[in-house]
């Protein structure tokens, strides 16, 4: 407790102050005063050393403070606490600060603040001379109240901020409207400690309001306009801190924390205070509603947070309807002056105690505002700063207050000589720590998601802060990317970084990231660049003009510049595919084409498709074809109506193995297109690709056959000659060919497979009977197209023949392999007529429906007579057919057998059959 705490009225304290100072200086000897406590002042008086010279001293030492504290333009300072000695931390901080001035600066150099309250409209100060201030949330004074000549101890608001509640040390209670005085004025004879308006105080009828000394008092207004005065708690000390919450009123004593349940006049719950040991006027406790049912209490270095809930109503009994659980409870390594909801977090303000290097008593520290995560039994720090504000040498844990505007993150710190304003870091904030920490693609990020957000920053000027850093970095290529992202369609800034990269040597890191699409720079800027590569790198030249459109840049002056390279290095077949390209781009597809088959590059095929350069190749066939045979011949054959082939085999007629290529693959495609070639092809074939000629003489129907067996005999192809031969129906001579020159048995019965003809077989077993391994080879192979009996019979007794027990074998089972397929195809044959006509005969079985409908197939009359008790006959055959018997011709040949007219002449068979219905 302060001297701002007793009566300056006292007249002991007066005469005191009067007898030290004079009267005129009386204000002088209080300011000072009060930094001394009632039993300090007590324990002075009763010393030895003159009260004079200790509160003259104390003066003089105040005097001494520099009096730039109070300028406007000092800021408040913050340093990260983990750990305290760096002074550079990678972690960003969660709240910026700065200091309350305007109004406020004047207020403090002359007064001390002893509480604040805060509306979302307005801020309410009070001070120790008894004044209290309306300020605008920039420290402006709006309004000012003379309201004591001590100590302002609370000031309350009510939640339209119309009516305001004060009660000061010298007893005095001040209720009334901020735009009207009414209201309630009251002096107590003792100090009163805190005062709580009603939040709906304005609204409400009962213009309810509680106080806070020894008692806790609740005045309300009654129906004859009278106020009402109830006694709520008493008994437990000065009460010191009261929160009023919807329908909640929460207040602390010596004792502890209690909740008042307005609205069923009930109290609900006694939160004992841990920490017995403090003093209750040095360390007060910090309670704060975080909403209408939770409750914080800070007290000492506990922090509790309690959740008032509903009881269940089968357990109440005589007891209240709520009940308080308390859901977190932990413990701090500071003292607590403050607290305040921030989310799910909170924002606690610490007061600190530091023990000296140099000596063994502790030092008062500055104040600490931190963030932290409750937890059931503990809590996680996510920030902590400690605020250098005026005077903090000089003040204790009850000096400090916490004040928070609902709905907005805006912490005020409270101290007899400094207002601290404490807000949540806004995303300029953010951008602001990343470019002070040179975290320049982070900050581009952040400005590029929040660009509707952001008020001082701009995302080019961010991206070009970036370019320069990388620049500065010598990270040139990164800076060239960056200048895609970041100057976008600004054609001057653009210019002016590719100006920038030539003064310091590095055109080519941003060359490829020039614009080229809808956005253009000038030609000179591509050109230089061009000139450039051109000058120092001639693959990257050849890059840039593959990639960059023709329009971009002057083509003739790059192909000058071009061939004036070449007369130095004319060979050079970089810089002649640039100017293939180059000639593409103007059009001048002859120059191009003739230095893409000079340099016989690939693109030249796709050059001639695409600009349809067929008329420009019909004398460079035999080059295209020396370069890519295969696809030169796609290429002629896909376009026959632009290059005919005739022209094609005039111009290869020098170069028979081009010719055979290309005739070849147009047979493939089509036998018949060129059919006049098929003789000239024989020779191609012979000569290039014999393996290509016997399926060119089977697949062609245009081939003279004479001409041919000529070629085929003059070059000994046997194969080829059998072929033709057999072709031209000399199939004996072709066997004998087999036979005699080729001695291959298998090709021999092979071939008389395929022409089977008896009198081959007879030639073969003829030319075979006095050579032992044909006749084997016959044994093995004959048995399905002639009677080996034959074959055996001719044998000669004696002869000696290879594996001829193996070949009987074989014999034998591939006799009996055909009896036993002959057997099992007659017993699947006669399962399958089994089958059907037992499925014919259930068929047949079945009953025919027969009514009104069916008509006579003779008559065409309705099959049943109109009067069915009359008799009639019916006959149904199985094929469906209806007659009346009379109607039906006389039974055929077979007594007793009937068939249907229909069916019969149709000769459907067994289906006519016949079922006779009878009434």
């Amino acid at each position: 407790m302060t001297a701002a705490a007793f009566d300056i009225n006292n007249s002991f304290f007066c005469n005191v102050l009067v007898d030290i100072f004079g009267t005129e200086n009386t204000s002088r000897g209080y300011l000072t005063c009060i930094f001394f406590t009632h039993v300090e002042i007590l324990q002075l008086l009763s010393s030895d050393i003159p009260l004079t010279n200790i509160i003259m001293a104390e003066v003089e030492e105040e005097g001494r403070k520099p009096s730039e504290e109070f300028t406007d333009e000092s800021e408040i300072t913050f340093e990260d606490r983990a750990p305290l000695e760096e002074e550079d931390s990678e972690e960003e901080p969660k709240l910026k600060y700065e200091r309350l001035s305007n109004g406020v600066t004047e207020i403090l150099q002359n007064d001390a603040a002893s509480c604040m309250t805060v509306h979302d409209k307005f801020l309410a100060l009070g001070t120790h001379f008894g004044k209290v201030f309306l300020l605008d949330i920039q420290g402006n004074v709006t309004q000012k109240f003379e309201i004591s000549s001590v100590k302002i101890n609370q000031i309350s608001l009510d939640e339209s901020g119309e009516h305001v509640g004060i009660c000061s040390e010298d007893g005095k209670v001040q209720v009334f409207g901020l735009y009207t005085r009414e209201g309630f004025h009251e002096n107590f004879d003792c100090p009163v400690k805190v005062v709580a308006l009603h939040p709906q105080f304005t609204r409400s009828n009962y213009k309810q309001f509680v106080t806070g000394g020894n008692k806790l008092l609740l005045y309300e207004r009654n129906w004859l306009n009278r106020w009402k005065t109830s006694v709520l708690h008493e008994g437990e000390g000065t009460i010191t801190n009261i929160q009023w919450r919807a329908n909640l009123i929460a207040w602390a004593n010596n004792v502890g924390v209690k909740i008042y349940d307005i609205s069923t006049k009930q109290r609900i719950t006694n939160v004992l205070r841990d920490n017995v040991s403090l003093r209750p006027d040095m360390y007060p406790c910090s309670l704060c509603w975080k909403d209408n049912t939770t409750l914080i209490v800070g007290w000492g270095t506990s922090i509790k947070i309690c959740v008032v809930k509903e009881r269940n109503p089968t357990e109440m009994r005589d007891l209240p309807s709520r009940y308080v659980e308390i859901m977190s409870a932990f413990e701090t390594e500071f003292f607590i002056s403050g607290l305040a909801p921030l989310a799910d977090q909170l924002v606690t303000l610490f007061f600190v105690k530091e023990n000296s290097d140099q000596m063994d008593e502790e030092f008062r520290a500055r104040p600490r505002l931190d963030i932290i995560q409750p937890l059931p039994e503990s809590c996680e720090e996510i920030s902590s700063d400690a605020l250098t504000v005026r005077y903090f040498q000089d003040n204790e844990c009850r000096d400090y207050r916490l004040e928070h505007a609902e709905g907005e993150s805006l912490f005020y710190i409270i101290s007899p000589k400094d207002i601290v304003v404490a807000k949540e870091r806004d995303q300029d904030d953010h951008i602001d720590w990343l470019l002070e920490k040179k975290k320049y693609e982070e900050a581009l990020m952040a400005a590029e998601i929040s660009f509707k957000n952001i008020k001082r920053h701009d995302v080019q000027k961010i991206g070009m802060a970036y370019i320069n850093h990388l620049v500065e970095k010598g990270d040139y290529d990164s800076a060239a990317r960056k200048c895609q992202k970041v100057l976008g369609k600004n054609m001057e800034l653009w210019e002016n970084e590719v100006y920038r990269f030539k003064t310091i040597g590095q055109l080519k890191a941003i060359s490829q990231y020039l614009p080229r699409g809808d956005l253009r720079l000038r030609p000179a800027i591509y050109e230089m660049i061009l000139h450039e590569f051109l000058k120092t790198d001639y693959e990257g030249f050849a890059t840039l003009i593959r990639e960059w459109p023709g329009e971009l840049y002057n083509n003739m002056a790059i192909v000058q510049a071009v061939n004036d390279h070449l007369k130095r290095d004319p060979t050079n077949s970089t810089l002649l595919t640039t100017l293939a390209e180059l000639y593409t781009y103007d059009q001048r597809y002859d120059r191009a084409l003739e230095i893409y088959l000079r340099l016989r590059h690939k693109d030249v095929y796709q050059l001639i498709h695409k600009h349809n350069l067929f008329s420009s190749i019909e004398d460079k066939i035999v080059l295209l074809m020396d370069f890519d045979k295969e696809k030169a011949v796609d290429m002629l054959l896909d376009n026959e109506d632009k290059i005919s082939t005739d022209r094609v085999v005039e111009e290869l007629a020098d170069r028979p193995e081009l010719l055979h290529v290309y005739l070849h693959k147009l047979f493939k495609r089509d036998h018949h297109k060129g059919q006049k070639y098929h003789e000239r092809q024989i020779g191609l074939y012979a000569e290039y690709d014999r393996p290509n000629l016997l399926p060119f003489l089977r697949d062609s129907t245009h081939c003279p056959l004479e001409k041919a067996l000529e070629i085929c005999q003059q070059r000994n192809f046997v194969e080829e000659t059998v072929f033709l031969l057999s072709r031209m129906g000399n199939c004996r001579r072709a066997l004998q060919m087999i036979m005699e020159e080729l001695e291959d048995v298998d090709k021999a019965i092979e071939f008389a497979k395929e022409q089977d003809d008896a009198e081959l077989w007879e030639d073969l077993i003829s030319y075979s009977i006095d050579k032992p391994p044909f006749i084997t080879g016959l044994l093995n192979n004959i048995g399905t197209h002639v009677d080996p009996i034959l074959l055996i019979h001719r044998i000669k007794e004696g002869m000696e023949i290879p594996n001829l027990r193996d070949s009987l074998v074989k014999i034998l089972q591939d006799y009996n392999l055909q009896i036993l397929l002959r057997e099992g195809c007659k017993k699947i044959l006669v399962a399958d007529s089994l089958s059907l006509l037992q499925k014919m005969h259930r068929t047949q079985m079945r009953g025919v429906r027969v009514d009104e409908e069916n008509i006579c197939e003779s008559c065409h009359a309705t099959i049943l007579p109109s009067d069915m008790a009359k008799p009639f006959s019916v006959v149904v055959f199985h094929c469906r057919h209806m007659f009346h018997k009379e109607c039906l011709p006389s039974s055929g040949t077979i007594p007793g057998v009937q068939f249907c007219n229909i069916c019969s002449a149709k000769r459907r068979g067994p289906g006519s059959g016949i079922l006779e219905m009878k009434k």
